[in-house]
C-alpha cells in the first residue's frame, strides 16, 4: 500500500494583480523599470499586461513540474486563494494530468501577501487505495503565549508574546491511505529577508524560524501525547521552510569553470525537527551534492545551492520505509541556475534563463509505503 506525497513552492499563484509597485520599486517589476509610466493608472494597465503575458508560460512549466511528481498527494506553498487553486487545476494541471486533484484544502493564514499552503488530493492512490479526508486543522492563530516558547531572541526583534507564531500556517490534516491513518503537518516558515542589526538575512530571523520549527513540533508532540507518543505514529512533515542544513557554494565562471563546494551550516532551525531523532529529512538519503531544491544567486559572489523544501518523515514511517529516496523534479529551473557536473537536466519547452520558470523551488516527491 503506497501513497505518493510531493511538496512543491509554486512561487505566487495568484489571481489578483500586485499595484504596490507604483509606490514602491523594490515590489516594480524590472520590465516596467525601462519605461518611463506617466501616472498610476497607466502603471497598472502595463502590470496587467505584463502581468498576464508572462502568467501562461509560467503556469504551463509549473504544471508540468506537478506532473513530474505523479503525486497522490500534492503540499503546495505560495497560493492566494481557492479561486486561483481552482483556476490553475482547471485550466492547466488538468491537461497534464487529467481529472486528478479534485480535493482542495486551505485555510487562510497570516501572511501579509496572502500568501497560503495548502493541499490537493487524488480521491485514490495511483495502485486505487482509496484516499480518505478526515478532518482539517489550521494553527495559524496559535501565539507564542499558546505554546510557551517566546524569549529573548524574538524580543529583540520586537516581537510581543501575543503575537501569531506562524508567518503563514502550519496546516493539519488527517487522513486514512487504504485504511491506514497519516497526518500531514504542511507549513512554509518565514523568509530569511534582508540584513538587519549586523546580521545577514539569514541570521536575522533566524529566531523566528526556530519558534516556527518549535511550534510544529509542539503541535505534534501534544496530538500523540495521549495515545504513546509520536515516533510509533504515521506523519510527515512539508513545506518550504526558508532554512538549509548544508550549502552547495559556487565559485567560478563559465570560463574558468565553475567549482562546487559542500559547506555543513553549525545551526538551523530545521535542527530543532531532527533533534533526538524526531523525524528524519528523507532528502538526505541523497548524495550530500544532489539534494538541493534552490539555486540562490546575489550575483557572482554569492551563488549557492540548498535544500529549502522538506519531507520529513516520522520515525514509524522512515522505519517502514528504508529504501524510499524522494525525487527532486529540476526540469522547470531556468537556464541561469548552475547544476553540478552531471546532474543537467532537459528543460520543459520555453524555460527561459531567467523566466518563464516552473518555480524558483524544485518539487519533491517520494513514495511512502503504509503497512
Amino acid at each position: 500500500m503506497v501513497v505518493r506525497i510531493a511538496t512543491f513552492n509554486v512561487e505566487n499563484l495568484m489571481n489578483r494583480f500586485d499595484f504596490s509597485g507604483f509606490k514602491n520599486n523594490l515590489n516594480k517589476d524590472r520590465t516596467l523599470q525601462l519605461f518611463q509610466i506617466q501616472d498610476e493608472e497607466q502603471y497598472r494597465q502595463l502590470e496587467q499586461a505584463r502581468t498576464i503575458a508572462h502568467a501562461d508560460d509560467t503556469r504551463q512549466l509549473t504544471a508540468l513540474a506537478i506532473a513530474e511528481t505523479h503525486a497522490d498527494i500534492l503540499c503546495l506553498q505560495e497560493v492566494d486563494n481557492i479561486g486561483a487553486l481552482n483556476a490553475f487545476e482547471f485550466g492547466y494541471l488538468f491537461k497534464m494530468v487529467g481529472e486528478g486533484y479534485r480535493h482542495k484544502y486551505m485555510i487562510e493564514g497570516n501572511d501579509s501577501r496572502g500568501i497560503d499552503v495548502a493541499v490537493l488530493m487524488r480521491e485514490t492512490t495511483r495502485y486505487g487505495e482509496p484516499i480518505e479526508f478526515v478532518k482539517m486543522t489550521s494553527h495559524a492563530h496559535n501565539t507564542y503565549n499558546d505554546l510557551g516558547i517566546h524569549g529573548p531572541e524574538l524580543a529583540l526583534l520586537g516581537i510581543e508574546p501575543h503575537e501569531r507564531i506562524f508567518k503563514r500556517d502550519c496546516l493539519e490534516i488527517d487522513l486514512f491511505i487504504g485504511g491506514m491513518p497519516l497526518t500531514l503537518f504542511v507549513s512554509h516558515f518565514k523568509s530569511m529577508g534582508s540584513p538587519r542589526n549586523g546580521l545577514d538575512g539569514r541570521a536575522s530571523t533566524m529566531p523566528v524560524r526556530i519558534a516556527e520549527a518549535q511550534a510544529v513540533r509542539r503541535i505534534i508532540e501534544d496530538k500523540y501525547a495521549s495515545s504513546g507518543g509520536s515516533a510509533d505514529k504515521r506523519w510527515v512533515i512539508c513545506g518550504d521552510f526558508n532554512d538549509y542544513r548544508e550549502r552547495i557554494i559556487i565559485g567560478g565562471d563559465s570560463l574558468a569553470g565553475y567549482t562546487f563546494e559542500p559547506v555543513s551550516e553549525p545551526s538551523s532551525s530545521v535542527d530543532i525537527l531532527l533533534e533526538g531523532g524526531f523525524c528524519e529529512n528523507l532528502v538526505e538519503r541523497r548524495p550530500v551534492m544532489d539534494r538541493w531544491t534552490l539555486y540562490h544567486t546575489r550575483g557572482p559572489q554569492e551563488r549557492h545551492l540548498c535544500q529549502l523544501d522538506y519531507i520529513l518523515a516520522s520515525p514509524a514511517l522512515a522505519r517502514s520505509n528504508t529504501s524510499a529516496v524522494p525525487d527532486i523534479i529540476r526540469r522547470g529551473q531556468p537556464y541561469r541556475t548552475i547544476f553540478p557536473p552531471n546532474q543537467e537536466v532537459e528543460r520543459f519547452p520555453r524555460v527561459g534563463w531567467d523566466r518563464p520558470k516552473a518555480s524558483d523551488h524544485c518539487p519533491v516527491a517520494v513514495s511512502l509505503n503504509m503497512v
